[in-house]
């Protein structure tokens, strides 16, 4: 028996709203950027706020039509309608990548299992937080990591259409676009609260109380235009009206794509302020472009944008896996600025594999359903041998890729190589501090007792070796560090009593580096001390400016000198760095240590009327 598409689960009359295809290309182009192109545009990463917006729209538009429509919600045939549009090409980007992940080995597949389940239970984003995961992690090349999204809008799917009737039983709607409203402006507020400024950001990033501002936003203007959406807004408007409209939505528009160049991902404002910003400046772009006869919304329409528009999903799901696994096999790492061809290579096969998932796995079984699309198969083999043959190729694709997603699961390393090393390092000063022993004395008499050092992965890669150069040195080091959390680290030091009258800071490679930030380190170490920067080393787009910035600040100063790390390392950087090039084995970390005692040289050959002043022996090379 052949089912018909009237036992479907019929959805109210689906309406399509000018413009909205256009700006999802333009926020998924905005994230391939991003992701693709470090540093070419530093916010990209604002286009997935841009499609919580449209989420929570839409979705709210569909169910407010068919309560208007038909008098009640189904919520069954809702989450089933969901369910056809998400999973397909999720499971067919999670377990392709995942089998040629395997094939490819390494770190590629490290945590695989635990991302499998975040991505299969859609709740990618609570298991990072709870497992201590972070987004900004460079230290791991995570290929489902930015499904955290697409977790953040299945829970809204999940939750919403329960509030929603809730929400139905206020009296007008503008008091229930007045809850909303309020709703999203606590949740940007308690992302604001929870940004802790220097912190890693992922728990507010990740957080679905923390980031639903963008989809309650979204979901207000839908019902703020409850009854108006099924037969489009009013036309009774002249066109000076529509003109305005069409003006404010393009600015509203250019200030999305002003905040996708001038807001970082580690940055204040972004938290903020700057993603609850970009998601408002959203809700007026839509709300121009779905107008009758609105020119910003046909210039979002055109051709190219309409398509990318439509395929958005699956190009977001496909970029990322497909990035790190490009990467991984040109012996590249997502800690490196990719090159070119890598990045272009990526979208190219993620525009096709987005193409060939659209027509041929997702639209059949959006418009067709699951049940339907596996009795069509069934039936080929009753057909014809060409189509038999092809149905038994589909099933034996989908055992392979099932079996070898198993297959990783069960042999994932539990951590990358650079992890390994760092950890292995973080074991090594562990062991030091706990049972100390002799050391074999350095060829110079410096020691570190003078010596605080504070500084992020690569420190802590190199502190086995820097301790051994420098006994009794005190290192404060971590991953993910940045220069902008150089202060508030020394202020912690000076009031444990930990500051000494040498300082060290190795702060540049997860970051660009600015003036006021440096001053603000002077400010913190006062005039009685001396200041060493180390300059970085590292295939990230930001590096040269970092360094450049270091040398002006130290140059301006007569007590603070750079530690030239980036020298020391660049002849030996292929054999003493690990594949990401960037942090040092032993070895490597003794080559850091060098550089930091030829600082500690430059420091001691300064004029005696500058060392005076500050009352302390400073360690001498010899």
């Amino acid at each position: 028996m052949v089912t018909t598409a009237s036992t479907l689960p019929q959805p109210a009359t689906r309406i399509r709203y000018a413009g909205l295809d256009g700006l999802r290309a333009l926020a998924v182009a905005g994230v391939l950027v991003y992701h693709l192109f470090p540093g070419a545009l530093p916010g990209g990463f604002i286009g997935v706020d841009v499609f919580f917006v449209i989420s929570g729209f839409l979705i709210t538009s569909l169910l407010m039509r068919e309560r208007h429509t038909q008098g009640r919600i189904n919520l069954r045939d809702f989450w089933t309608r969901r369910a056809r549009r998400i999973l397909p090409a999720l499971i067919l980007v999670v377990t392709a990548s995942t089998t040629a992940a395997l094939v490819i080995g390494g770190d590629v597949l490290v945590r695989i299992g635990r991302q499998i389940l975040g991505a299969s239970t859609f709740s990618y984003n609570w298991v990072e937080i709870a497992t201590g995961g972070s987004y900004f992690d460079a230290l791991s090349p995570e290929m489902f990591r930015t499904l955290w999204s697409l977790a953040v809008e299945e829970q809204f799917y999940i939750v919403w259409p329960l509030l929603l009737l809730a929400l139905l039983l206020l009296p007008s709607r503008w008091l229930r676009a007045g809850v909303l409203v309020a709703a999203s402006i606590a949740s940007a507020l308690w992302m604001a609260r929870l940004f802790a400024p220097g912190a890693d950001a992922t728990r507010v990033y990740y957080g679905t109380d923390t980031h639903a501002f963008g989809l309650l936003i979204g979901a207000a203007l839908a019902v703020l235009l409850e009854g108006r959406l099924g037969a489009g807004l009013p036309k009774r408007n002249g066109p000076v009206i529509r003109t305005l409209f069409d003006v404010v939505g393009a600015i509203a528009l250019i200030g999305v794509m002003v905040l996708a160049f001038a807001l970082g991902d580690g940055d204040d404002a972004t938290y903020r302020g700057g993603l609850a910003l970009a998601s408002l400046l959203t809700v007026i772009v839509i709300t121009a472009a779905i107008r009758p006869g609105s020119v910003l919304g046909s210039r979002l329409d055109a051709g190219a944008l309409r398509w990318l528009g439509r395929r958005s999903y699956g190009v977001y799901l496909w970029h990322w896996p497909i990035f790190t696994l490009t990467l991984a096999m040109s012996g590249s790492t997502a800690t490196q600025a990719p090159p070119v061809t890598a990045s272009l290579i990526a979208i190219v096969i993620t525009l096709a594999a987005s193409e060939l998932s659209f027509r041929f796995v997702e639209t059949p079984v959006r418009t067709r359903g699951f049940r339907n699309c596996a009795r069509t198969l069934g039936r080929a083999f009753r057909t014809s041998v060409p189509r038999a043959a092809i149905s038994i190729g589909i099933i034996a694709v989908a055992l392979v890729l099932v079996g070898s997603t198993g297959t990783a699961m069960a042999v994932a390393p539990q951590s990358s190589s650079v992890e390994q090393l760092i950890a292995n390092a973080q074991k090594s000063s562990q062991t030091k501090a706990e049972d100390p022993k002799p050391t074999k004395p350095a060829q110079s008499a410096v020691t570190g007792e003078n010596i605080t050092a504070v500084g992020d992965s690569v420190m802590l890669a190199a502190a086995p070796a820097l301790e051994d150069s420098l006994p009794g040195i005190d290192i404060d080091a971590s991953v993910s560090r940045s220069m902008y959390t150089a202060p508030g680290i020394l202020e912690d030091l000076e009031q444990q009593g930990r500051l000494r009258s040498t300082v060290i800071i190795g702060l540049g490679t997860n970051g660009p580096v600015n003036e006021s930030t440096l001053d603000e380190i002077v400010d913190v170490i006062g005039a009685d001390r001396h200041l060493i920067l180390v300059n970085a080393y590292a295939p990230r787009d930001w590096i040269a400016g970092v360094n450049t910035e270091l040398d002006s600040f130290a140059a301006a100063r007569r007590t603070s000198v750079i530690a030239d790390w980036r020298d020391a390392i660049d002849p030996r950087a292929d054999e003493l760095l690990a594949t990401d090039h960037i942090h040092p084995g032993y070895e490597g970390g003794t080559v850091y240590a060098e550089a930091i005692m030829r600082s500690l040289q430059v420091l001691a050959d300064l004029p005696p009327a500058v060392t005076e002043q500050y009352g302390y022996n400073l360690p001498v090379v010899r």
